[in-house]
């Protein structure tokens, strides 16, 4: 389940990203009751990036930003609470790690829902079902 964490430089304190990447996944596998799940735990994947100051934008003007995207099945933030849970919880996480100074209102989270079949992990296409299973079992 790749999660994509992009920041506008001097958000975050230089070397502190990998620790808030590492606090946004433990939260997405919290509010889905999977922590410490061994086949769900070793698929959480993703990328760092950060972009400087001139590279990002609101209202297109150049400003700080963070936008957490995460690429996920379909079930996977289909229920309201964990919806409204984890973007209270992510959002708060990285006003948290800003030291509290960059604004909650330029954090932006959205999911991205995979087609069913088209999730490859292992060089395996496997279906909803077959992850669900996968899950379930661990």
């Amino acid at each position: 389940m790749p999660l994509t964490l992009t920041v506008t430089e001097g958000v975050l304190p230089k070397g502190t990203e990998k620790a808030t990447f590492a606090k946004l996944s433990d939260a997405m596998l919290k509010w889905h009751g999977l922590s410490g799940n061994t086949v769900l735990t070793p698929n959480i994947v993703g990328s760092i990036h950060v972009l400087p100051k001139e590279s990002t934008f609101s209202g297109s003007a150049a400003a700080s930003v963070v936008f957490i995207e995460w690429k996920v099945p379909s079930f996977a933030f289909a229920n309201r609470e964990v919806q409204e849970g984890y973007i209270a919880e992510a959002t708060n996480i990285v006003h948290a790690d800003s030291g509290g100074t960059h604004p909650v209102e330029r954090i932006w989270i959205n999911v991205v829902h995979a087609v069913d079949g088209a999730w490859g992990i292992a060089g395996r296409a496997l279906t909803n079902a077959q992850l669900g299973e996968a899950v379930s079992s661990a």
